[in-house]
């Protein structure tokens, strides 16, 4: 059977191998197996979004509300902008592929750094979009304006991952709304703010204010999501901020009831729990120091992280692929960035007894 051509190079996107595979293969117990591969909340979520989503489980037999108004309202007091500017997705990345195909087509490309969020490049090449990278695998703005001017009618989007997945490192607030300045009103700029917790708890220099954003250029999509600090990865909920004229269109291409009842409610609950996440964040950076400092031990290098997650990157000496592999024989689960074209793995900052035990079985690996 032939399928469209646009889907031959898509490679498929893997999330973090699940705790029941590794278990099943290699069988250890289920409670010795710690996942530190998809960036989720360690601490999971608060203990009220749990009431909340066992008050509301009589009602998964009815529609959920498709207006999603009380989820609206709340963000939109949040972040200081109308309900009309703010558009609802499962997980942000729906909101990238209603941007992606509302704005890129054939003739359209968009334009990222040169590792970032695979799922630009999925959505794009999905409908036969061409994808331009920078050589640069960080955000490198220099590289994207001089690209972007190259290239000016035919760049429809430009993606902004700040603070990027999968490498964890972002740009001063500064320079961004500098480089904003110099894109033509008429090309779309996504800013992807899935980490911007963590990157305004780290250093308020990296805050991107989605009111003072949307307000200052019209042509910008501001994307967030409840998956990370709010820790409901599960629930599939994220968000996109923008002028009205922009939301308008991206609800064309929203299908009818795209979140659930409890997933509403759940994130409803989680805006609430300020101290959850505040906690979350400060205990994250914490940690974090001690992966700094065996890295730093062991000269190993490491990617200034704003977010939930670290970066190792090895020599000629080390292997990723080996790494990654000797963890997850005994049960710690990383993402290792082979694929990306990095000799590096990804490690999600986890419960100090988490990092404990991955610190422990890394620092043996590397002395052999």
């Amino acid at each position: 059977m032939k399928f469209n051509s646009e889907l031959d190079d898509i490679v498929t996107y893997e999330g973090g191998k699940p705790i029941e595979l590794v278990v099943r293969e290699f069988g250890i117990k289920e409670e010795d197996v710690i996942k530190l591969a998809s960036n989720e909340n360690p601490n999971g979520t608060s203990l009220n979004v749990i009431e909340a989503i066992k008050e509301h489980a009589s009602k998964v037999s009815i529609y959920p509300d498709d207006s999603m108004y009380r989820l609206k309202d709340s963000l939109a007091e949040r972040f200081r902008v109308e309900s009309e500017n703010i558009i609802i997705g499962a997980g942000s990345d729906q909101v990238i592929e209603f941007a992606i195909r509302a704005k890129a087509n054939k003739n359209l490309k968009i334009l990222t750094a040169g590792i970032t969020f695979a799922m630009y490049e999925i959505y794009a090449k999905q409908i036969g979009v061409e994808v331009v990278k920078t050589n640069s695998i960080t955000h490198n703005l220099d590289e994207f304006l001089t690209i972007y001017k190259n290239n000016r009618d035919e760049i429809g989007i430009i993606f902004l991952c700040l603070p990027n997945n999968p490498l964890g490192e972002s740009i001063p607030t500064r320079e961004v709304y500098k480089f904003i300045s110099e894109i033509d009103s008429d090309t779309l700029v996504v800013v992807d703010g899935a980490y911007q917790e963590y990157a305004i708890f780290k250093d308020k220099k990296y805050e991107v204010v989605p009111s003072d954003l949307i307000d200052r250029f019209h042509n910008v999509l501001y994307l967030g999501t409840f998956s990370k600090a709010y820790g409901l990865g599960g629930m599939r909920v994220g968000y996109g901020i923008g002028q009205k004229s922009i939301i308008d269109v991206l609800y064309k291409l929203r299908p009818p009831f795209n979140i659930t009842t409890l997933s509403i409610e759940a994130a409803l609950t989680a805006l609430e729990d300020e101290k959850f996440v505040e906690d979350s964040l400060r205990l994250n950076f914490n940690q974090m120091k001690r992966y700094e400092e065996i890295a730093d031990k062991n000269q190993i290098d490491y990617i200034n992280s704003y977010t939930n997650f670290i970066t190792l990157i090895f020599n000629e000496k080390y292997s990723s692929k080996e790494i990654a592999d000797i963890l997850l024989r005994e049960g710690i689960i990383v993402r290792d960035l082979t694929s990306y074209g990095l000799n590096a793995i990804r490690v999600t900052i986890g419960q100090p007894r988490q990092n404990d035990r991955f610190l422990e079985s890394f620092e043996k690996i590397l002395l052999g």
